[in-house]
């Protein structure tokens, strides 16, 4: 649901900013793309990257394990199989949502003139659903795991599309400072709804202050360090740590990672290659998850033998 969300800000900001950039500038549908790690995927099925082909194959294309139509498939998939630890308003919303893209697949939104209104409600959607489980599902371990991988999905969609924005998508150095650089920093921080308040915090949208606030700061809900802190907090009460170690690999590879964070430098970071830094935390999120994975979920063989010899 994380990745749905995601998705659908991302499409709805970027169609907005394909309507600010000047004619003679071509619409940038491939560094979005790019963000969501399926860019050869996508190259095997198109040769082209207009606006529709790239909508289509981000939000509609069943064959894109990570397309909104996948994910909410899925989601739906795993929530009805959990039926009895979800409470009747979140599976109605799951289920409401699903059924509203079906319907967006069937009406071919991706080929209307102004599809963002679509895209939008979905976006609302997901967030009525976080709003519903927060008022309303138990504490407990079923809870925190969802947290977790909420947290560390979102971690690695906001260093993909930061990545994105400053090693792709910037067609020359002239560009740097120039009016599109300007729009493109700014599209990049309302398609992680955080354009106001950086504004607030930091006045001018410079290339350092919007690596530090996307990537280091500690109260935006969706920037690396924040979003893995949190991820942090549940892997710890998951795992029954409460001295403030580690017992597991998990544990012990996120809490590195949060702690070369907090004592980061943004100018150390961007003068020893912002790409390279952002490349090794997503190599680490991977690692990560593979972690949680083989600790909490992967089925041993010993306990395959032990379950044999019960029966």
């Amino acid at each position: 649901m994380e990745r749905i969300e995601n998705y659908a800000r991302f499409i709805d900001v970027n169609f907005n900013l394909s309507l600010d950039l000047p004619p003679d500038v071509q619409e940038q549908w491939m560094p979005l793309i790019a963000t969501t790690g399926d860019l050869e995927s996508y190259r095997k099925k198109n040769s082209n990257f207009d606006r529709q082909t790239a909508m289509y194959f981000l939000a509609f294309d069943e064959g894109n394990p990570n397309s909104i139509i996948s994910c909410i498939k899925a989601s739906r998939e795993i929530a009805r199989t959990v039926r009895g630890s979800l409470n009747k308003e979140i599976w109605e919303k799951i289920n409401e949502t699903y059924y509203f893209v079906l319907k967006g697949k069937k009406q071919k939104v991706w080929t209307h003139e102004d599809p963002r209104e679509f895209f939008k409600q979905v976006k609302l959607d997901i967030q009525l659903l976080y709003g519903i489980s927060e008022d309303s599902m138990s504490r407990g371990q079923g809870w925190y795991f969802s947290k977790l991988g909420q947290y560390i999905e979102r971690a690695d969609k906001t260093s993909r599309i930061l990545d994105v924005k400053y090693h792709l998508l910037l067609p020359s150095l002239d560009d740097i400072g120039s009016p599109i650089d300007y729009l493109q920093w700014t599209a990049l921080l309302k398609s992680v709804t955080g354009f106001e308040l950086y504004c607030r915090e930091c006045g001018t949208i410079e290339i350092s202050g919007v690596v530090e606030f996307l990537t280091l700061n500690k109260h935006f809900p969706r920037s690396i360090l924040f979003s893995l802190k949190e991820a942090q907090k549940c892997l710890s009460i998951v795992s029954g740590t409460t001295d403030g170690g580690y017992s597991n690999k998990a544990e012990k590879e996120l809490g590195s990672l949060v702690s070369d964070l907090q004592y980061a430098d943004v100018s150390e970071i961007i003068k020893s290659g912002l790409h390279e830094y952002i490349d090794d935390i997503q190599v680490k999120l991977v690692q990560i998850s593979d972690a949680v994975y083989e600790h909490f979920f992967k089925i041993k063989p010993n306990f395959i033998r032990q379950k044999i010899e019960e029966q």
